[in-house]
């Protein structure tokens, strides 16, 4: 019997996928659990087929949300979402705006400085972001006195942000024809409409995925914002899910509830911006 055309590498990418589904399925088994501990199904002293199976799969012997009501009723988790809801959302639109106005100085006008600020972003990414950690203590806690509040976090996060943004919005740009611009200047529009009005519609993909790296930027990070932030109650969510797991007792099944929870709004917004993700890319990497 014939094997069907690319058998070898369908059965390869679906084993890669069930590796990567598996720790997913274990961390919703255990949030809806109901329990606290990790427990596996008990093997018999002989042990079937099934048995072993079932020790291994991740589903919990009762189906419980007791950890997700538990997780906003007795836990201050509300307050750690609503802080990272806060610094997400005014971190993208910081980052975009301040995007956008760069990367469309730096792709429509010429001036003095333009490709060494085009590098000098550039550069600025190739550094991991732990090497800037004591930098951005001393200047945010220290000059600017910023520490523990939203606007210093939330500075930090869109100055990280915001050259991979400017690289991303600015070869978008460059592929917006210049005479759609010439047009509507012969029309009399201004340089604030042009911006406003005809050229920012017409880069929704590239906006859609600035937003996005925005947001994420701010959402899912967890080391600044353990940094910055020392009174508990201005803790964000991943800085408040390390909390159910300590050195002397762990609370799986909060951080378990806490993580599917901390998940759904990037995995929504993945969702509805999925149709800008691709032409976003790859008409924005066109042209540098």
């Amino acid at each position: 019997m014939r094997l069907p055309k690319h058998f070898g590498l369908h059965v390869g990418l679906t084993s890669f996928c069930l590796l990567t589904i598996y720790p997913i399925l274990w961390v919703f088994s255990i949030a809806f659990s109901g329990e606290q501990n990790i427990s596996f199904a008990n093997i018999p002293a002989d042990p079937t087929a099934w048995d072993r199976l079932r020790a291994i799969l991740p589903w919990p012997e009762q189906i419980s949300i007791q950890n997700f009501v538990d997780l906003f009723t007795q836990q201050p988790f509300f307050d750690w979402l609503l802080n990272s809801v806060i610094v997400a959302a005014m971190t993208t639109i910081l980052g975009v705006f301040l995007a956008c106005t760069s990367a469309y100085a730096f792709s429509r006008f010429r001036f003095p400085g333009r490709r060494t600020g085009m590098m000098m972003f550039l550069v600025s990414q190739m550094f991991p972001g732990t090497l800037m950690l004591i930098p951005l203590y001393i200047i945010v806690t220290k000059w600017l006195g910023l520490g523990n509040s939203y606007f210093g976090l939330i500075l930090v996060y869109a100055t990280t942000a915001i050259p991979f943004c400017v690289w991303m919005m600015k070869g978008y740009f460059d592929t917006i024809p210049k005479e759609i611009e010439e047009s509507a200047i012969m029309d009399g529009a201004s340089s604030a409409t042009i911006f406003w009005k005809i050229v920012l519609p017409l880069a929704r993909p590239a906006l859609a995925i600035t937003a996005l790296f925005s947001f994420m930027t701010s959402w899912n990070e967890f080391i600044l914002a353990s940094l910055f932030m020392e009174d508990e109650a201005m803790y964000t969510a991943p800085v408040g899910l390390k909390f159910f797991v300590g050195g002397f007792s762990s609370q799986w099944g909060y951080f378990a509830a806490g993580a599917i929870i901390v998940s759904l709004p990037v995995v929504l917004l993945f969702l509805y911006l999925q149709k800008y993700l691709i032409s976003g890319l790859t008409a924005g990497s066109v042209k540098g």
